[in-house]
């Protein structure tokens, strides 16, 4: 398969993009009603660490768990989700496209 068949896949980005809206209702909504936390949270309270919680202080990154600052939490993830999604898609695609190069020379 070639790298411009893959994004012509209608039927791949259908399911990308149903899955990055559904992923609100998992990774926000159910995740509260149940009260889930990362298991590396938890093993930070377990150790102590969650006392001097520094995470917030050295982040760098604006989406900070999974939210985009002035948007909903549910709509934070899915944004926070398809920025992911088409980074892992950009380099997959360009790795392709580099590999492609090689086979003609």
């Amino acid at each position: 398969m070639k790298a411009a068949d893959i994004l012509k896949n209608k039927k791949a980005w259908t399911a990308i993009i149903i899955l990055i809206a559904l992923s609100p209702i998992f990774g926000v909504i159910l995740s509260d009603l149940v009260g889930y936390h990362e298991p590396l949270d938890i093993a930070s309270e377990a150790i102590g660490l969650s006392e001097r919680d520094i995470s917030e202080q050295i982040n760098w990154t604006p989406l900070f768990d999974y939210s985009v600052p002035g948007l909903p939490a549910e709509l934070g993830y899915a944004v926070a989700g398809a920025i992911g999604v088409l980074t892992i898609l950009g380099v997959g695609y360009a790795m392709l496209k580099i590999v492609e190069r090689g086979k003609k020379v």
